[in-house]
């Protein structure tokens, strides 16, 4: 049994239980530790809150749109040909295995469930700015993965998404799309370095914040989809949006987006809300007339 310790300066300041059971002096805590209200580094064995799990799935959507957008931005026809649909299921089944393999390999490592520190306040993903300096003299380096494993995994996930992409996407751009193909390769290996750059500094405000992006996204790009047709008559984007399958599967996936960040609020919102998903979609294709530039001369 550990007597009581005296209080470490800081946030995020512990003592780690060395190996005769004695303490060490106050210091950042290891990764997968993190100080207790005794001021002691204690192992993160939490299971993820629903809350956590949804912040993952949103980090694992985010880089499957992008891989998405990057093909259908190459693609030449109006319509999905066999070769853009096989690099469509390449980059969702590399998505996956990418996001199975990671929390595979999180502690505990080969279960489907992760331990977790838990997340208390955004401070928590921070703690490089909350190092303490004692008297005001020399600084107390205390900065740890508070919020362990929720940032590194996803520097872990991301990895693993590119590596699967340099291992499969390749071969099936000599084979399908050459050239088109390419440079959605091409564009993704500058887009997963901004993405992890992205996560570094926002992971917290992200944190808090991605069910209203998710919202956000789905409407900006569902607006975008529709601002791109040259004919805005309501009849032409609703046959478009309705009979062409691959605007039927984009408009889809904008529900879905949305459905996601309405399921995700932390809030209690009746699922009733589930049912005014289409809204931002038939909004647009019934005022879009109303906005052409056409009737401002």
């Amino acid at each position: 049994m550990l007597k009581s310790v005296d209080k470490c300066p800081g946030l995020y300041c512990g003592r780690t239980v060395l190996a005769n059971s004695s303490l060490s002096d106050c210091g950042a805590c290891l990764r997968g530790f993190r100080v207790n209200a005794q001021y002691v580094c204690s192992p993160c064995e939490k299971d993820l809150t629903s809350h956590d799990w949804l912040y993952l799935g949103f980090m694992a959507i985010l880089p499957l749109i992008i891989h998405w957008f990057c093909i259908d931005l190459n693609a030449r026809s109006s319509s999905f040909t066999k070769a853009e649909l096989i690099l469509h299921a390449s980059a969702c089944i590399e998505v996956l295995l990418s996001a199975f393999l990671t929390i595979l390999f999180t502690d505990p490592v080969w279960e489907l469930r992760i331990n977790s520190c838990g997340v208390q306040k955004l401070s928590d993903w921070y703690t490089l700015f909350h190092n303490p300096t004692p008297n005001y003299e020399t600084t107390l380096y205390c900065t740890q993965e508070a919020v362990y494993p929720l940032q590194t995994m996803i520097f872990v996930f991301y990895l693993f998404c590119v590596t699967f992409m340099m291992i499969i996407r390749p071969g099936l751009n000599v084979k399908f799309l050459s050239k088109r193909g390419k440079l959605a390769v091409y564009y993704a290996l500058y887009i997963f370095p901004i993405l992890a750059l992205l996560h570094a500094v926002a992971g917290g405000l992200i944190y808090y914040s991605f069910p209203y992006l998710s919202i956000v996204i789905s409407v900006v790009s569902n607006a975008l989809h529709f601002s791109i047709k040259i004919n805005q008559n309501v009849m032409v984007l609703l046959e478009t949006s309705l009979m062409q399958m691959r605007n039927l599967t984009i408009l889809l996936g904008h529900w879905v987006l949305l459905a996601y960040g309405i399921i995700s609020i932390p809030y209690d919102i009746s699922y009733f809300a589930l049912l005014f998903v289409p809204a931002p979609a038939l909004f647009y294709i019934f005022t879009a007339r109303y906005t052409d530039p056409e009737n401002f001369k």
